[in-house]
């Protein structure tokens, strides 16, 4: 069975709407970044997580840095040279987790 296709960089005006609308996100590097807060580090990892289940099933895995009270996520689309709708979709997912 084939494989759906991989989706394709977004130009920089849709993600710069997307960051527009969407607190906290900046884009550096060709990824989409943003730092979420948390008041216990148990909470913290929790949502690491729950951002990991997620990303298992659309196989698409953000970079995760998890500190005391912090948790760091970056989403790009290494294949696609940047950040696509599907970065998009996975960030706004991580938004209406937290």
């Amino acid at each position: 069975m084939d494989k759906p296709p991989r989706p394709q960089k977004l130009e920089d005006e849709d993600v710069e709407r997307f960051v527009a609308s969407h607190s906290g996100w900046t884009v550096a590097h060709a990824g989409l970044d943003k730092i979420y807060t948390f008041t216990e580090y148990a909470a913290a990892l929790a949502f690491a997580v729950r951002i990991g289940v997620v990303a298992e099933k659309h196989d698409h895995h953000p970079d995760i840095h998890i500190s005391w009270g912090k948790v760091a996520l970056r989403w790009t689309t290494h294949d696609a040279g940047g950040i696509t709708a599907l970065d998009l979709e996975m960030a706004a997912i991580g938004d209406a987790f937290y």
